[in-house]
């Protein structure tokens, strides 16, 4: 379904498909000659879907076409060859002042924060490679079910440079600080199955399964209701952050007020 806020060469630009079905939203990374490597409009494009999306959209399912879900940054982004309209690849950002620099590197960022919003749910469909900034799209997500040849691999720290697309934070919190710390330092690459067992990968499916598994997990997330869900994941969120437990008690306490008012609003127009 053609979304009008859209703008359409932004997506192609970036190599981003887009497809809304319903509350569903899917983005798909759609470069599969070069593993769906990453570009400045690949983020402009991501940034871009965030911030046009229609609220009524619940869950936004992110993949990648053919044998991978991203191999991360495109080779000419290090090699100075012009990048999609943008040249000098890395080495351009050092041209420019401080803070054009830094506000650069925060608008590629935007392209992946989005997608830890509350409003909605979303999805890591991965397959074959995730590395760098495909890690770390995947990482964004709130949830990410693997196909059994999936391999996460934070690739940046081997290259010279640091993991700065937003992957850092989730990735502590999921795996904790030691073993984060190991797998950027090193640079491995972490298989399906040990992505399941240390917390990384909310389920591991045949290859040709995937579809079919995230397709279950949309309609479960479905189900409940969407401001329920919402306040949820924002609570679970703030969980990671809250100083006290006394303080997460509090958050709660709201969370339930505001629900509890959304019912006694719904039944004062029925």
């Amino acid at each position: 379904m053609p979304v009008p806020s859209i703008d359409a060469g932004v997506l192609e630009r970036g190599g981003v498909r887009l497809a809304i079905s319903g509350p569903r939203a899917t983005i798909t990374l759609d470069r599969p000659d070069v593993l769906n490597a990453q570009t400045p409009a690949t983020w402009q494009a991501l940034r871009h879907i965030g911030e046009q999306l229609d609220p009524d959209v619940r869950v936004v399912v992110v993949r990648g076409s053919g044998r991978a879900f991203s191999a991360g940054l495109d080779r000419r982004m290090f090699t100075g060859e012009p990048v999609d309209g943008e040249p000098g690849g890395l080495g351009a950002i050092l041209s420019l002042p401080t803070t054009e620099a830094d506000a650069r590197i925060a608008s590629y960022q935007a392209g992946f924060t989005w997608l830890r919003d509350p409003a909605r749910v979303t999805i890591a469909a991965v397959q074959g490679h995730a590395i760098g900034a495909g890690f770390q799209l995947a990482l964004a997500c709130d949830f990410r079910v693997l196909a059994e040849d999936a391999q996460f691999c934070m690739a940046e720290t081997g290259l010279g440079l640091v993991p700065d697309l937003g992957g850092t934070l989730p990735l502590v919190r999921l795996v904790g600080y030691s073993r984060a710390a190991e797998m950027c330092v090193t640079s491995r690459r972490v298989s399906a199955q040990e992505s399941l067992r240390i917390g990384l990968a909310n389920s591991v499916v045949p290859a040709d399964g995937l579809d079919g598994a995230v397709d279950e997990l949309v309609a479960a997330v479905l189900k409940p209701m969407a401001g329920a869900v919402s306040e949820t994941l924002a609570l679970i969120l703030a969980a990671a952050e809250t100083p006290t437990a006394e303080a997460q008690l509090a958050l709660e306490r709201a969370a339930q007020l505001r629900r509890l008012q959304s019912f006694a609003a719904l039944s004062a127009q029925s």
